[in-house]
């Protein structure tokens, strides 16, 4: 059995997904979902400066990685709440290693960031 090698970028599934959750938002949209099911609305208040449509296209993508489920009610009104799934749930120590790991380094301003990119 052939196993990937994890030197080649078109077989690391770690990239990928390192790749996906810096993409802006996914990583602040699970920390958010961390404490419990929110709807859109509470999202949105607490990702401050996040547009709507970015949101949404946020959540379909934690969605489409299994990551995040979406429940709508059958009452009146119909409400909508994202969850992580268990799947997700499973990224908290690895979101929590990240943080740690990143509150040991020294704070970078804008022109060094970006240099270093």
């Amino acid at each position: 059995m052939l196993t990937a090698d994890p030197c080649r970028p078109d077989q690391c599934l770690a990239e990928d997904w390192l790749g996906f959750l810096g993409h802006r938002w996914n990583a602040l949209t699970l920390w958010q979902l961390e404490a419990g099911p929110r709807r859109f609305s509470d999202l949105q208040e607490r990702l401050p400066g996040i547009s709507p449509k970015v949101l949404t296209e946020r959540l379909e993508g934690l969605q489409a990685r299994g990551l995040v489920s979406r429940q709508v009610s059958n009452g009146f009104p119909r409400t909508v709440t994202y969850a992580l799934t268990v799947q997700g749930a499973g990224l908290r120590g690895v979101l929590m290693h990240l943080y740690d790991w990143a509150e040991t380094l020294p704070v970078m301003d804008a022109e060094n960031t970006n240099a270093a990119l």
